[in-house]
């Protein structure tokens, strides 16, 4: 199919996108995908809050975690001006995301990663389809994944990242209340921690989004 010009995207063509981004987000081991608008989305600075108390172990590691990554009210006047994104989960089985032993030994990591290769493949065939200010955010950190035993060069002058096209800032680092805007499009979301017992709930998210259009 040849490509089509930029700005001139026919207006009937981006349900049909959306449905293509949702399909390539099953194919690639995505759990469910869900087309959703942009207003949907809640950005609370309470979110950023939380990974500075008490403070996490991946604050100001990396350049896709705070204080580095966006702020919220630069988040919030992004989100603004799309009209539409794609919400991505992974369903994590509950004795590899709950309880001390689960986060000890970082067993969800895979299904991060895992979301990370989602949420940027999607971003760069939206890209190309001519969606071209497409934006992705994915889950946790991506020092974690892609660079556990490196400083993160990203934060050395006139250095560049080592995965551009993968590292994405999760959308906690950048004030996204992903549990909120996930529990907005009906699934849902447990609160898990070092105290919760595998047994206490059905399994854990990992969670991703793309800003499409």
């Amino acid at each position: 199919m040849a490509a089509t010009p930029i700005g001139k995207l026919p207006k009937e063509r981006l349900q049909k996108d959306l449905a293509k981004y949702k399909k390539m987000a099953l194919e690639l081991g995505a759990t469910d995908a869900k087309a959703i608008r942009a207003d949907s989305i809640v950005v609370d600075e309470r979110v950023l809050a939380k990974c500075m108390y008490p403070k996490c172990n991946s604050y100001g590691t990396n350049a896709s975690c705070p204080p580095y990554a966006m702020p919220p009210d630069m988040t919030r006047t992004i989100v603004k001006k799309f009209r539409y994104g794609m919400l991505i989960k992974i369903e994590v089985p509950a004795n590899e995301i709950a309880g001390a032993d689960a986060k000890d030994s970082a067993l969800h990591l895979p299904y991060v990663k895992k979301i990370s290769e989602i949420v940027a493949k999607i971003e760069a065939q939206a890209f190309y389809d001519g969606y071209y200010l497409a934006l992705a955010f994915s889950a946790s950190n991506c020092k974690s994944i892609f660079c556990p035993e490196e400083d993160c060069q990203a934060l050395e002058e006139g250095k560049p990242c080592r995965h551009p096209e993968q590292s994405r800032s999760s959308m906690e680092a950048v004030g996204i209340d992903v549990y909120m805007t996930a529990t907005r499009v009906g699934w849902d979301v447990y609160p898990i921690g070092r105290q919760t017992s595998p047994e206490e709930i059905p399994y854990g998210l990992r969670m991703g989004l793309v800003l499409i259009t």
